[in-house]
């Protein structure tokens, strides 16, 4: 029993004395036996609404060490550490979250702060809008194209591919203007996709623009074609108006000059003649004559041409000779003839 209060004693002595110089080392305990801590993060670069983690560790493993972490001078929490470094999880959800952060290492009630640190907050690129300018020349195209996003923070780097080939180094643009990159390639005849993409600096955040296709007319294409086709239709269009003109205008003017030239004595032409309306006369005048006129016009030749109307005369057959025709028909005819 003697023994066992003499060991409790002893370690109780030893544990006074260590705790002491432990206290009095504090004091005198140089920077590069207790360091500070050092806190940091995988990323400095956030966005709103994102989860991040801070990690705090210390040179010292062999030491149980007490790590706390604070927001500018309020205190969030604290844990215990030994070999690795403590982690603190952090939501993000104004700009007020970005810091600055401190973190504090205590052993045996000496403390040692970290240096400040704080997050950088942008906001995430929207995706690029692509367009494409094409330059046609006889043997190639020259494409100029055009890419930018409306939204996210600057500065925003575009990258142009052809399809999954990467076509040109990262453009930078510190404002809010496309980033432009020609390409010429030659007249091949295939489809070309070409695409661009958009990127910050925050971190395994991109976007990309929607593919745009250009279209070849091909090696055996005439680019300058259809600029010279179109004079030579329109010239051979006149070429036939005035072809057309030429030879209908004479047959025109002729067929003018022969309703010129025409009589107008009706009794003269006798164009319509009304046997109906004229019957008596030509039945009380048997021998009558059907009188005829000539007409002379010109064509557009200059030659001369006659033109003969007449003016027939029937009249009744009598009965009596009639008889000697057996052929003959009885009855009264009447007509009207234009010439």
């Amino acid at each position: 029993m003697r023994s066992h209060l003499n060991t409790l004693l002893f370690w109780g002595t030893f544990s006074s004395v260590t705790f002491q110089n432990a206290v009095l080392d504090c004091g005198t305990m140089k920077t590069d036996e207790f360091p500070s801590p050092r806190l940091y993060s995988e990323t400095n670069v956030v966005m709103k609404g994102q989860n991040v983690s801070l990690f705090c560790s210390h040179e010292n493993k062999s030491l149980q060490i007490t790590y706390s972490l604070f927001w500018r001078d309020k205190y969030l929490r604290t844990q215990n550490g030994t070999e690795g470094p403590v982690i603190f999880y952090l939501d993000i959800s104004e700009a007020a979250d970005s810091g600055p952060y401190k973190c504090k290492a205590e052993v045996l009630q000496c403390p040692k702060y970290s240096r400040e640190f704080s997050f950088t907050i942008v906001d995430p690129v929207a995706a690029p809008v692509l367009s494409v300018s094409v330059t046609q020349t006889e043997t190639e195209r020259h494409i100029t194209l055009h890419c930018i996003s409306v939204n996210g923070s600057l500065p925003i780097s575009y990258t142009f591919f052809e399809k999954d080939l990467t076509i040109s180094p990262a453009i930078s643009k510190d404002r809010r203007e496309p980033a432009e990159f020609n390409v010429t390639r030659k007249n091949s005849g295939e489809e070309e996709e070409y695409r661009c993409e958009a990127r910050n600096s925050l971190p395994n955040h991109t976007k990309d623009s929607q593919p745009v296709t250009v279209t070849s007319t091909g090696g055996g294409g005439c680019p300058f074609c259809l600029p010279l086709l179109l004079p030579g239709l329109l010239l051979m269009l006149i070429v036939i108006v005035l072809i057309l003109a030429f030879w209908i205008l004479p047959k025109y003017k002729a067929r003018k000059a022969m309703r010129d030239n025409v009589p107008k004595d009706r009794g003269e032409v006798g164009m319509y003649a009304n046997i109906s309306n004229n019957q008596a006369d030509a039945a009380s005048v048997p021998d009558v004559e059907s009188r005829q006129c000539v007409s002379t016009a010109r064509d557009g030749a200059g030659d001369s041409q006659e033109i003969h109307y007449a003016t027939p005369a029937f009249r009744e057959v009598a009965p009596i000779e009639q008889e000697a025709c057996n052929d003959c028909k009885t009855g009264y005819v009447y007509s009207e003839l234009a010439f």
